[in-house]
């Protein structure tokens, strides 16, 4: 009798084990599915809103300032071709040829910032629309990694095409103000439909930081960025 009780307490430990796997495979394929179906229906479904835009709204009013997400979407075909070749010019040279992660990019950032001089990130235009539509700006090791996942996935799953027509309608381009229309008729009182290089290249200019510069009053950095955009402008191609 004493043989078959402790044979019985021995079994417990291994269906303990069992019970922790299953629920973490089955969570992982729920997560799976559901970050797939999430990428897929954006597919069709323009993203109502982020993260990064609600949070500076509560930022806002926080500091008692009126509460202000001006945006509205424009559809890639009528968004003006000067800003679609500046964003790449100014943001993402090799957005056309990469799968998502620029290497000499991300290299060169390593090496500029081991060296001490201006602090640049390596981020392309897809790991910028990863995070920015489905996770969060807080650094840290889990969001870079979800960010790397999610790259992954648009790259898989979106055309290069949508993938700049989600970015340059969410991108953060000043306080209170996200994409290309809103920020469009806020700097320059007109329609992205029709900007011009020198204000195209303005507006990713200020992309960086875009809660600190202003294109209207840019700064000799922001007017050597610009300048520097709309000099190489035509050198890039676009999604079609």
């Amino acid at each position: 009798m004493a043989i078959i009780r402790s044979s019985k307490k021995t079994n417990k430990k291994p269906k303990k084990k069992q019970f922790v796997w299953i629920w973490l495979v089955r969570s992982l394929i729920l997560f799976f599915l559901f970050t797939i179906f999430w990428v897929l229906l954006l597919i069709v479904i323009n993203p109502p809103v982020t993260y990064l835009q609600l949070l500076r709204g509560f930022e806002r009013r926080k500091a008692d300032k009126e509460w202000k997400i001006e945006k509205k979407w424009l559809n890639y075909e009528n968004i003006s071709s000067n800003l679609k070749k500046a964003a790449i010019a100014g943001e993402d040279a090799r957005f056309l040829s990469h799968n998502g992660f620029d290497t000499k990019a991300i290299k060169a950032a390593i090496i500029e910032n081991q060296e001490g001089k201006r602090i640049r990130g390596g981020s392309t235009i897809s790991q910028q629309v990863a995070k920015n539509v489905f996770l969060w700006p807080q650094r840290s090791w889990l969001r870079k990694g979800l960010e790397t996942y999610f790259t992954l996935l648009i790259e898989t799953f979106w055309s290069k095409k949508r993938i700049l027509e989600v970015y340059l309608n969410v991108i953060e381009m000043g306080q209170g103000v996200y994409g290309a229309e809103a920020a469009s008729q806020y700097y320059f009182h007109k329609s992205a439909q029709s900007l011009t290089k020198r204000e195209a290249s303005l507006l990713v200019a200020i992309l960086p930081s875009p809660q600190k510069w202003d294109a209207r009053k840019p700064s000799a950095y922001i007017n050597r960025r610009a300048n520097n955009i709309a000099r190489y402008i035509n050198h890039y191609k676009i999604p079609e």
